[in-house]
């Protein structure tokens, strides 16, 4: 670890962190793309591939024949304009600013893990620009770039102390439309179809579909045009979380076999699985490996955890590509207002990083 600089770790950071890139402003995420790139270079030696798909930069870095994938992303949850309430800051070795933690510092400790290889062949680095709005442009490429690999190392923050995460739920998102027919309320109510009433008796069967680890949440729900009118049309997002292929498959049967009970109305169902799971099976024994070299460095114990939020590790381990998330910085408080950075960890979980890539390589 000895080459590893925190002061020139944090630069780095710095840089990243000051150049916005909320993920849906594609002129910001390109032009944080370019920094990305530059800084890249700096430690590489060489450019990245540009791949824009509709709209969205990601970058690609490949070094001989591929057998190990690192997958971060550059693209915030901070809208532009951020840094005026959120600075970027140093004090007290706690590294602050909009992105910090998800994941600026997942990128840099990236870079300078491998500038420290004495080769980099054999590396393939994925840079995506829309991770977290669902990764839509980038899934087929994630995908594609994992397919075949050794393993995949996923850049993403730490869960709580630090730890791996070798468990990830699989999220699914749908939106349920219900067709009715207006009418006037004073009036002929009896005319109408609500489509109010109806989607009250389907929010309560879909709430009740979740089962263990398995959680199925109503969030946004809308309907009715005016206060004097059985509403024509309503609307509920359902958000689905599964540990395992067989449970998101289950409540997808469920979602689709969803029947009206109001007479009148029609269903509409749009969306599916979004994410597979990471399930702790892919992970197994990368995080022996993890355990064991973390031991070699002096670095002490390395916890895992299972969390509920999704990743494009999701994706790798999909195609059944041996996925280690959670590799990036130690910190918390993603997309909050606490988000910050424990920055004597930089370097450490760096070291392990590039002890990672050496010996699966």
């Amino acid at each position: 670890m000895n080459d590893l600089r925190t002061d020139r770790m944090l630069e780095d950071l710095e840089e990243l962190v000051v150049c916005e890139s909320f993920s849906s402003d594609l002129a910001a995420v390109a032009r944080s793309a370019r920094v990305v790139a530059a800084m890249g270079a700096r430690h590489l030696g060489t450019a990245p591939e540009f791949l824009v798909i509709d709209g969205v930069t990601h970058l690609r870095w490949t070094f001989g024949t591929p057998k190990v994938l690192l997958l971060g992303h550059h693209d915030t949850v901070w809208p532009i304009g951020t840094l005026a309430t959120h600075p970027w800051s140093v004090t007290d070795g706690i590294a602050r600013g909009p992105g910090v933690f998800d994941m600026k510092a997942g990128l840099v400790q990236t870079f300078h893990a491998l500038a420290g290889l004495g080769s980099l062949d054999g590396i393939t680095l994925l840079v995506t620009g829309d991770e977290e709005v669902g990764s839509l442009t980038s899934a087929p490429l994630i995908q594609d770039s994992a397919r075949g690999m050794a393993a995949a190392f996923v850049m993403e923050a730490s869960a709580d102390g630090g730890a791996l995460k070798t468990v990830r739920k699989g999220t699914s998102l749908y939106t349920l439309n219900v067709h009715g027919r207006a009418a006037h309320a004073g009036l002929e109510p009896e005319k109408g179809a609500n489509a109010g009433i109806e989607l009250a008796h389907q929010i309560l069967g879909i709430a009740a579909l979740g089962s263990g680890a398995t959680t199925v949440t109503p969030t946004v729900v809308s309907g009715g045009t005016s206060l004097n009118t059985v509403p024509a049309a309503a609307s509920v997002g359902v958000d689905v979380r599964a540990a395992e292929v067989a449970e998101q498959e289950r409540v997808d049967a469920a979602i689709r076999a969803l029947r009206p009970v109001v007479p009148g109305t029609r269903l509409e169902v749009l969306g599916g699985p979004n994410r597979p799971p990471l399930e702790a099976a892919m992970s197994e024994s990368l995080y022996g490996l993890a355990q064991k070299l973390a031991a070699e460095l002096g670095l002490g114990t390395l916890p895992s955890a299972s969390v509920g939020g999704a990743s494009d590790g999701n994706f790798t381990a999909g195609v059944g590509c041996p996925t280690l998330d959670g590799l990036g910085a130690v910190g918390g408080g993603a997309h909050a207002d606490h988000e910050h950075v424990i920055v004597a960890d930089m370097p450490r979980r760096t070291a392990l990083l590039r002890a990672l890539v050496e010996a699966v390589r």
